[in-house]
């Protein structure tokens, strides 16, 4: 009787004991789906993280990628000072970027004006070669050591020692580019002629570095040389093991997604401008994939390329190779040239492209960043030597040897080439009700929310020890992007708060 009694009253309450325990350990976020916030709460935190921006952080209008939280210095990738900006992502260009979508977003000038002081340092810091370099200081000595395009417009003609070295490396000028871009087709920027002029010498720069062959250096201060063989890639008959120190500025640049960035930036300046030099330029940027694509048995893409089309040496870390990280950034991009101009040429090259990938996989799962011309077997370098060798148990921790992201892009790409274009070209074109605003502003709420909570009581948002850029920018957008989705949602969107 006793054991009958335990089986049948005693067991159910242990059990949804255990429920609820269960229950009170797992997040909210799992039974419920995230509250819908009040735009203007929402906003009203963008406006507190802006006036934050623009008062405590920024100099001449242009931000670092962190600060210290005692706000004694700004940090870039391989400086820091308190008169220091950064052009490379996080900092200027993407917080610039930031203060437009929110904007556009709320319609509030706070975020106008901080823009455009972001355009200005930007403005203030373009080179005479039309691009960036990674960081500029406004400090007064410092400042000196570059040759910019204001100088010339003023009168100064002779460069000198100073910098005037352009760069598409991480991204750097074209995120420039793309911000003026977004800040200058803005109605309220149409009549802002320094913007407008600097935006397109830019551009025009930009355009008259590409090579005849359609890729681009790392590093540009004069337009490409015209004459340039234009050649499919191919093996080098041999290749040195070790590092040469030969300059590599000038060579076509897959690193960091480099070329694939710029087109980006063209077929967007093409959808603002309607201009067809930036389409065409895009499309010739495609043909350099298409040409850049190794022959059999790794018909992949090189880091960099000399001008012969040979794989390379860059840094001491980046031998000549076929890589399996820069090589999905070249399919995406012919992808993305395919879904804008229809044409299926940018598509051949993706079948045996996706075959080398299926069997370069490492055990784990992994990819090899880097892969031994034609014998395919993966590279590595020893630590603190930097000797180049097949034994990965004693890698340098500062760079991605073996990338674990790889399979999951690979696995969206193929998804994406099963899609017909008609359905890509009207996934594309977003929104259109308010019911589809609605279901936007459902899906960016955990976003917004995460934003709130985690921004701090002074409007900033912290990792680690330091103020971050790129918290910053990620969660001023996530809440900009819910503001707007919110308010399109209109009746629909104020019914589902209810």
């Amino acid at each position: 009787m006793e054991a009958s009694l335990l089986r049948r009253w005693i067991k159910p309450l242990i059990i949804s004991a255990m429920k609820l325990a269960l229950a009170l350990l797992l997040p909210l976020s799992c039974f419920a789906a995230d509250p819908l916030l009040d735009p203007a709460v929402v906003t009203a935190a963008m406006k507190k993280a802006t006036a934050f921006a623009t008062s405590k952080l920024a100099v001449h209008g242009g931000y670092a990628s962190a600060w210290k939280k005692d706000l004694s210095a700004g940090m870039t990738e391989h400086s820091e000072s308190k008169t220091i900006v950064s052009i490379q992502p996080p900092g200027t260009t993407t917080l610039g970027m930031a203060f437009v979508k929110a904007f556009q977003a709320t319609g509030d000038t706070q975020f106008l004006d901080a823009a455009k002081a972001a355009g200005k340092a930007l403005i203030e810091c373009q080179l005479a070669s039309g691009g960036w370099d990674s960081d500029f200081d406004f400090d007064a000595e410092k400042s000196k050591q570059y040759y910019l395009h204001q100088q010339v417009l003023a009168g100064d003609k002779e460069q000198g020692k100073r910098r005037n070295s352009s760069t598409l490396d991480d991204n750097k000028t074209q995120s420039a580019l793309l911000f003026l871009l977004e800040l200058a087709h803005l109605p309220e920027s149409k009549g802002d002629a320094v913007l407008q002029e600097a935006l397109r010498f830019g551009l025009d720069s930009l355009l008259a570095a590409q090579y005849p062959n359609g890729g681009w250096p790392q590093q540009f201060d004069v337009p490409a040389d015209p004459s340039t063989p234009i050649k499919k890639a191919a093996y080098p008959k041999e290749w040195s093991r070790t590092y040469p120190k030969a300059k590599y500025t000038s060579f076509y640049t897959l690193n960091d997604g480099n070329i694939q960035q710029v087109v980006k930036l063209l077929l967007r300046a093409h959808e603002l401008t309607k201009d067809e030099r930036f389409l065409n330029s895009a499309k010739k940027a495609g043909d350099f994939f298409i040409l850049a694509q190794m022959p059999e048995p790794q018909p992949a893409w090189g880091q960099q390329y000399n001008h012969d089309m040979e794989p390379v040496w860059a840094r001491k870390f980046e031998p000549p190779c076929v890589t399996g990280g820069e090589s999905i950034g070249a399919m995406e991009t012919l992808h993305q040239l395919y879904f804008v101009t229809g044409d299926e040429k940018y598509l051949k090259p993706l079948p045996a492209a996706f075959a080398w990938y299926e069997r370069s996989a490492l055990p784990d799962g992994q990819y090899a960043r880097f892969y031994e011309l034609q014998t395919n077997k993966p590279l590595y370098f020893v630590k603190d030597t930097y000797v180049l060798t097949y034994d990965d148990s004693n890698m340098p921790t500062h760079y991605g040897f073996k990338l674990d992201h790889i399979a999951r892009d690979l696995a969206k790409l193929k998804e994406l080439t099963k899609e017909p274009r008609e359905t890509l070209l009207e996934k594309r074109s977003g929104p259109t009700d308010e019911k589809s605003w609605t279901k936007r502003a459902k899906g960016a709420a955990g976003k917004a929310n995460l934003a709130l909570q985690s921004q701090q009581p002074d409007g900033s948002w912290i990792k680690g020890d330091e103020i971050d850029g790129t918290e910053f920018t990620k969660h001023l957008m996530a809440m900009a992007y819910y503001v707007e989705a919110a308010k399109k949602g209109g009746e629909t969107f104020a019914k589902q708060r209810q």
